[in-house]
């Protein structure tokens, strides 16, 4: 490929997936029991979820500056002069302006190397999402501003909708108030979030038991879709240690609405700090967010 194509590991991909399309990944780190898990220190998804039901409080960093520049500066010494970054969520972390600050600085003293830093306004696979079909472009043999022009078209259609098994998390990100963690939980409530089109967390409706709740995003999804429904080659789903239910999930999705085709895989510990174990969320293609 021609061009180098690079994110942040908030993608949720699976790395096979990302070693072998060749693409650059950036780390937001995690704290967690006193151990920083980060690209050269890269942490089990059962063991984080299991420590956070045990008890354990995580926290994570954004990528800063230094870090992202030598990033590139090791993608110019591969050889490529034209760099395109899918940024995770402004509108969730401060990575996208670390990033932007060290292209700039880059490109000042590499004038001959062009970086584009997009930032996706998307989270977890529905970044992922992005960073896949920007490869199936790529491998259509299209060109980098050809791409960078596909990915900021795309960014709009791209839908996040999840439910969260455990209020209580929402509560410690600032999502939702204690009594409604307190009071949801008690009933059984399970909210319905999605990603706006700012890239920011907001409530979408709520139900009463798990069951209900993964087939409330397959309604979603069938609403949503609109007239991206055959542009939908591909679903994603992301679990936090609840394998189960994102294949009852998928299968649901491929009975109703003949969609064969999806990626599958764990959440990692970025966006799983702030989730907690039981997430569900699903990623796909449609009209608007």
């Amino acid at each position: 490929m021609n061009f180098k194509l690079a994110t942040d590991n908030t993608t949720d991909l699976p790395l096979s997936y990302i070693k072998e399309n060749n693409i650059g990944l950036m780390t937001l780190s995690c704290l967690l029991d006193g151990v920083t898990y980060d690209e050269n220190n890269i942490l089990d998804s059962k063991v984080f979820f299991e420590k956070m039901r045990n008890g354990s409080m995580p926290t994570t960093s954004q990528v800063n500056p230094d870090q992202a520049k030598s990033h590139f500066e090791s993608y110019i010494k591969e050889g490529y002069k034209e760099i395109l970054y899918l940024a995770f969520s402004s509108g969730l972390s401060g990575t996208y302006s670390s990033v932007k600050v060290a292209a700039e600085e880059i490109m000042e003293e590499h004038p001959d190397v062009k970086i584009e830093v997009i930032d996706t306004l998307c989270a977890a696979m529905g970044e992922g999402l992005l960073v896949y079909l920007a490869v199936e472009e790529m491998k259509r043999g299209k060109s980098f501003q050809e791409v960078v022009e596909f990915v900021k078209e795309t960014i709009p259609h791209v839908i996040h909708v999840f439910t969260v098994d455990d209020l209580n998390h929402l509560h410690r990100g600032g999502r939702v108030s204690k009594a409604t963690a307190v009071i949801g939980t008690l009933a059984n409530i399970k909210p319905i979030l999605r990603v706006d089109d700012e890239g920011h967390l907001v409530s979408l409706t709520k139900t009463r038991g798990r069951k209900k709740s993964l087939m409330t995003l397959v309604n979603l999804m069938e609403e949503y879709m609109g007239s991206y429904k055959d542009k939908n080659g591909i679903f994603m789903i992301n679990h936090g240690d609840c394998e189960e239910d994102a294949r009852f999930l998928a299968d649901a999705i491929t009975n109703r609405l003949g969609i064969e085709e999806c990626m599958i895989n764990p959440l990692g510990a970025v966006i799983g700090s702030h989730t907690g174990p039981g997430l569900i969320a699903l990623f796909f293609l449609g009209d608007a967010r």
